[in-house]
């Protein structure tokens, strides 16, 4: 469904990424890991058209998109929710929602408000309320939610439940599961290595801007030395 292959970016003479490769398949949750500055957003933002590409193709089911503007490439079916969250903090919850709603994977049934709501039933008590006055656990779960109503093909997650509290984190892997067990297509980063392990089908560790190892779940929990080296687990 999705693949990269010898992916290089540059932050203006300083380079960031040297020969990213891998793929990922309709219905799987795959991961980035790695340490902060390892280049896993970088890929995101590659991916999304926001950081060029220099080098290297990522294809699209079938098609290259790596020259694409950021609006095309999400209009093929790429939903973000990118590290920091960026939700509309002078719009109601309810108009977060709204305001990107549309059909771009051509669903037969798509997620609509109601739909988001049964992943994420926090939000349905805090529809009137403005973005900026939600918590941060609440602000993350909009961001997932309004990228769900673009209803993507792939759904990517920057540091999907990084600084929140521990009962939220819960809520959201919980969400995340629902979307597995659905068949959805999720690119994840974050830390929380236990969590991702019991939902993702493979897993892709960076180092200094290189993909240096990708396998399984079980593959990755037998590798004690690879968590050590890379993930500082």
């Amino acid at each position: 469904m999705l693949e990269l292959e010898g992916i290089e970016a540059c932050y203006g003479a300083s380079q960031a990424l040297y020969g990213v490769h891998f793929s990922m398949q309709a219905g799987e949750v795959v991961t980035l890991l790695g340490r902060n500055g390892m280049g896993k957003t970088t890929t995101v933002r590659t991916i999304m058209g926001m950081t060029p590409a220099t080098a290297g193709s990522i294809v699209f089911e079938g098609e290259e998109i790596q020259q694409l503007p950021s609006h095309a490439i999400a209009r093929l079916g790429f939903g973000l929710v990118p590290e920091g969250r960026q939700i509309f903090p002078n719009l109601t919850l309810r108009e977060n929602l709204l305001v990107t709603a549309a059909n771009h994977s051509g669903s037969d049934d798509p997620y609509t408000l109601d739909r988001v709501l049964s992943i994420f039933p926090r939000l349905e008590d805090r529809m009137d309320n403005l973005g900026n006055q939600l918590s941060g656990g609440e602000q993350q779960m909009l961001a997932i939610a309004r990228a769900l109503m673009t209803n993507p093909k792939v759904l990517i997650l920057d540091e999907a439940t990084e600084g929140l509290a521990p009962l939220i984190r819960e809520e959201i892997w919980h969400g995340l599961k629902l979307l597995k067990s659905r068949s959805e297509s999720i690119l994840i980063i974050d830390k929380n290595l236990d969590a991702l392990m019991k939902i993702a089908d493979r897993h892709n560790v960076m180092e200094k801007g290189r993909v240096v190892w990708s396998g399984t779940s079980g593959e990755l929990a037998d590798n004690a030395h690879l968590k050590s080296r890379y993930l500082g687990v």
